[in-house]
């Protein structure tokens, strides 16, 4: 008990200090709006920088090198750290976007990424074991050498038990959504502990994957969420062979007992708030009649959510795998969704008692200077509660994939990414056909400043936001907002375009949709440095 104890203060601290800040959504085809499959993904990771890598062919016997460090931003563009291993290399490979977490492939291959927690006696580090298969070079391997889900699934599986899962964020576990444009399926994995080394016989790895099904939604908010498994229908269950015996080896279930064996009650520790949350979020948000969901809306009480004894604590099985969402969901609503402060409810940082101030007539007001995002010591000032939204002012970068059969791959899969924060900046699309990604995306050093980097230009408006903040945020939607909507507006005509062209030249097509892309790429940059020079005009300290 006190080694657990010491655990979870630590897990606390930890996930306190790096945000546990993915989220994903994921969507069934006959669960959206338009019929596609739909996967999202925001993030935490260091490096936001987002380029394509083309495919390749490779001589029999080739290796490909197993790399230590794919997501530190401190490296050069194309530099993904030490290699701390290898395994064979594929014949062929095929193009993909790389970033700290890569996401999309050529051929619409998708897979969104969130880190759990995981029991103590699970955790290694390269220090502790021989373990060398990061997720992220996991995802690598798989959109370079897979087009289906199932593929991609089988294949990660096989590269964490045979080469070991090694955890990258700090030492916590990890949960993808792999899918095409037919269907996803959630993939967890957990370590097996130090000491592990490919000769030992044991797997390297204890994964368990299940297929969302096609007229439901999930959402994934650093948390395991697969629960029974049944590996006798195998359209809806993959998992490693030791996915029960580890848990029978540890003493952590006892067949004999005649209880279920709930994988996420097994291999991962108790629920947290900054999970917790998000589930509720989601579920109430989506699908509000599933369940009598916990009160967490302020009607009104600015004081509901400092009240500990009115909260519910719920159990994490009131939260299923999946449901049917009420009303179809489309990209545009998972857009929102991930740009959420979680406005109206107890997590709303903006709506807490700390931000009131007289007005004009002695009433008491919401403070100018309220922000969803308050800094460390801002919270430490005011005595903020540190809530989870889900837009994140430390996010780096995250994606919304809308993955389309009915067209030609090169113009049917959309990479929707922001940089910096969902809440702040904007939203532009990557065709899954498109050749390159503008250099304003992909350049970005954390420790300097860089006029032509998007990410430092969004992160700077995001910075000058908080000298005003309830002010501010309207002059930068008013510039964000149009920019968006022209391109929801052109979207179909352009692929109707595309798509002409692609009928005589799908080469040429890719051409037209790169320019495409890589222009609004550019012209967000221009807008936000623009309103760079708005914001500290308007809202400079010495006008008081």
């Amino acid at each position: 008990m006190k080694q657990w104890t010491i655990f979870l203060i630590l897990v606390l601290v930890i996930g306190a200090a790096r945000g546990e800040g993915c989220t994903i959504i994921a969507a069934g085809k006959k669960a959206t709006a338009d019929g596609s499959v739909i996967i999202s993904h925001t993030d935490c990771g260091p490096d936001s920088r987002i380029y394509f890598v083309p495919g390749k062919r490779f001589k029999p016997g080739t290796q490909a090198p197993v790399y230590w460090g794919i997501q530190d931003a401190g490296r050069p563009l194309l530099d993904d750290g030490e290699v701390i291993g290898q395994i064979p290399q594929a014949a062929e490979t095929y193009g993909y976007f790389h970033s700290a977490y890569p996401h999309v492939n050529e051929y619409q291959l998708a897979i969104a990424e969130s880190t759990m927690s995981q029991r103590p006696e699970l955790v290694v580090t390269r220090e502790t074991g021989k373990q060398i298969m990061t997720i992220e070079q996991a995802q690598v391997f798989a959109l370079q050498r897979c087009k289906k889900a199932r593929e991609a699934v089988k294949l990660i599986g096989h590269l964490v038990t045979d080469y070991g899962f090694l955890p990258s964020s700090g030492d916590g576990s990890e949960v993808l959504v792999i899918a095409d444009t037919a269907e996803a399926w959630v993939f967890e994995v957990f370590s097996v502990g130090p000491g592990w080394t490919s000769g030992s016989g044991k797997l390297g790895a204890i994964w368990a994957a299940q297929r969302l099904p096609d007229d439901e939604a999930t959402v994934i908010p650093n948390w395991s969420i697969i629960k029974e498994i049944d590996l006798a229908e195998p359209d809806r269950f993959m998992a490693s062979e030791n996915y029960r015996q580890e848990a029978i080896d540890r003493g952590w279930y006892k067949p004999e007992s005649g209880k279920p064996f709930i994988w996420q009650e097994i291999y991962a520790p108790l629920l947290r708030e900054w999970a917790t949350g998000r589930f509720w979020f989601f579920f109430s948000t989506f699908a509000p009649h599933y369940a009598d969901w916990p009160d967490r809306y302020l009607e009104g009480d600015a004081y509901k959510g400092l009240n500990q004894y009115y909260q519910y604590v719920e159990p994490l099985a009131l939260y299923p795998f999946s449901v049917k969402p009420e009303k179809k969901i489309s990209f545009r609503d998972v857009m929102n969704f991930q740009r959420s402060i979680l406005e109206d409810t107890i997590y709303d940082l903006t709506s807490g008692p700390e931000w009131l101030v007289p007005g004009d007539k002695g009433q008491m007001v919401k403070s100018p200077l309220a922000t969803p995002f308050p800094g460390s010591d801002l919270r430490k000032l005011l005595k903020l509660t540190n809530r989870r939204p889900v837009a994140r002012h430390r996010g780096h970068y995250g994606m919304i994939c809308q993955l389309r059969g009915w067209l030609p791959d090169p113009i049917g899969g959309i990479y929707w990414v922001y940089l910096d924060n969902p809440y702040i900046g904007p939203y532009v699309p990557i065709y899954t056909g498109n050749l390159s990604v503008a250099a304003c995306y992909n350049t970005y050093n954390p420790d300097k400043y860089e006029e032509s980097s998007a990410r430092w230009a969004f992160d700077f408006v995001d910075n000058l936001a908080n000298l005003k903040f309830q002010a501010a945020i309207k002059d930068i939607w008013a510039r964000r907002n149009p920019f968006e909507e022209e391109i929801f507006t052109r979207q179909a005509d352009l692929e109707k375009g595309a798509l002409e062209i692609f009928r005589e030249n799908p080469g040429r097509a890719r051409q037209y949709l790169t320019r495409y892309s890589n222009d609004l790429m550019n012209r967000a940059l221009k807008i936000y440095l623009e309103l760079r020079d708005t914001l500290i005009s308007k809202y400079t300290n010495n006008r008081e």
